[in-house]
C-alpha cells in the first residue's frame, strides 16, 4: 500500500460529517489502494459523540485506516494535514439570515486559518464547507500567509449538482448528458446558476429552452434549494452535501479526470470583471491537482446583471468581517 495521508475534519461530530466519513474510510475519496490517517477536529462539548463514532469506525473494520487522531483545540490540530475539509460550523436554522453567521463563524475561520498556517503541509488542499463558505474560506486564507491562496477552495460543487439535477429533469436526459454548466459568485440566494455555454449530448441547452426558464424559473429553483430542503426537514443538506464534498475532492486530486467545468470556489485575480481578493464560484477545470478557471466565456447581458448581484453580496460579506482579516 501507499504511505499513508492525513485527512482533517472539522466538526467531524456533526451530521455532515458522519455522514462523509464512512465514505471516506470506504476509498471513495481517494481510492481502494490509499492508506489513510483521520484527524478529527471538534469542540470539547462533542467529546461523546467522537467517542462513539470511534467506535463505529473502529467496527466498519477497514483496511485503509491507519489511525484516529483527535484535537480538541487548535494548538496542534491539522498536524501535516494533506487534507482538510472544513466542515464545522455552526449551521443556518430555519429564518436565520447569512449575516447572522458571518458574526457567529468569522472568528472561528480566522483560528482555524493560524493553526493551518502553523501545522499543515504546504500543499496541503482545504476545502472550506462551513457556511457562509466563501467568506469563511476568505477569512481563512487570509489568516494563513504561509499557504498560497491554491491551497483553499469553497464548496459549488453542491449548487453545481443541483443545477444539472433541475436541468437533466426539464430536459428528460440524465445528468451525464449535461456539459459546460456553472455556477457563478456565492454559495447563496444570490448564485448564479449558467446555462448559457451548456449542452446535452452536444446540442446547446439555449436552443432548447426559454430565455425565461433558464434566467427565471431555473435560477430560482437552484437558488432556493437549499432553504427547500430546511423548509422541509429543518436542518441543511446532509447526505447530498457529502457527496458532493467527495466529489469536489477526487476532482481536485485527481481521482475523477474530466474535461468538463466544475463549479469551485477559489480566490479571484480579477478574472471575468469579479473583484480580485473575492473568493467567488467560478466554472473551472482541474489537471494535475491544478485549479484552472475556464476561459473566453462569453457573458450575456442578463447572466452579467446576475453575477453582478451576487459579487456585491461578497462585497458586502468581505466588508463585514475585514477587522478578521490581516
Amino acid at each position: 500500500m501507499n504511505t499513508p495521508v492525513k485527512i482533517a475534519i472539522t466538526g467531524a461530530g456533526g451530521k455532515i460529517g458522519y455522514s462523509l466519513i464512512f465514505s471516506i474510510i470506504s476509498g471513495n475519496l481517494l481510492g481502494p489502494d490509499q492508506p489513510i490517517i483521520l484527524q478529527l477536529v471538534e469542540t470539547p462539548m462533542a467529546k461523546q459523540r467522537l467517542r462513539a463514532l470511534t467506535m463505529e469506525i473502529e467496527d466498519c473494520a477497514s483496511s485503509l485506516v491507519q489511525g484516529v487522531e483527535y484535537y480538541f483545540s487548535l494548538d496542534h490540530a491539522f498536524s501535516d494535514s494533506d487534507y482538510v475539509i472544513m466542515v464545522g460550523a455552526k449551521p443556518r436554522g430555519k429564518g436565520m439570515e447569512r449575516k447572522d453567521l458571518l458574526g457567529l463563524n468569522g472568528k472561528t475561520f480566522r483560528a482555524q486559518g493560524q493553526a493551518l498556517n502553523r501545522n499543515a503541509k504546504k500543499t496541503v488542499k482545504i476545502l472550506v464547507v462551513g457556511n457562509p463558505a466563501n467568506t469563511n474560506a476568505l477569512v481563512a486564507a487570509g489568516n494563513a500567509p504561509d499557504l498560497s491562496p491554491a491551497c483553499f477552495s469553497c464548496l459549488t460543487r453542491l449548487d453545481h449538482n443541483r443545477a444539472r439535477a433541475i436541468a437533466a429533469n426539464k430536459l428528460h436526459c440524465l445528468t451525464k448528458d449535461i456539459t459546460r454548466l456553472c455556477i457563478w459568485g456565492n454559495h447563496s440566494s444570490t448564485q448564479f446558476p449558467d446555462l448559457s455555454s451548456s449542452q446535452v449530448k452536444g446540442q446547446a441547452i439555449v436552443e432548447l429552452v426559454s430565455d425565461e426558464w433558464r434566467y427565471k424559473q431555473f435560477v430560482e429553483q437552484v437558488q432556493q434549494r437549499g432553504a427547500s430542503i430546511i423548509e422541509s426537514s429543518g436542518i441543511s443538506s446532509v447526505a447530498s452535501a457529502a457527496y458532493a464534498i467527495i466529489e469536489h475532492m477526487q476532482i481536485w486530486t485527481g481521482k475523477t479526470a474530466s474535461n468538463d467545468w466544475t463549479s469551485m470556489g477559489v480566490l479571484s485575480n480579477g478574472e471575468y470583471g469579479i473583484d480580485a481578493g473575492l473568493v467567488s464560484s467560478f466554472p473551472v477545470t482541474v489537471s494535475n491537482g491544478q485549479v484552472t478557471i475556464a476561459e473566453a466565456i462569453t457573458i450575456e447581458q442578463q447572466a452579467r446583471a446576475l453575477i453582478d448581484k451576487s459579487i456585491a453580496e461578497l462585497r458586502e460579506e468581505r466588508d463585514a468581517v475585514r477587522h478578521l482579516l490581516p
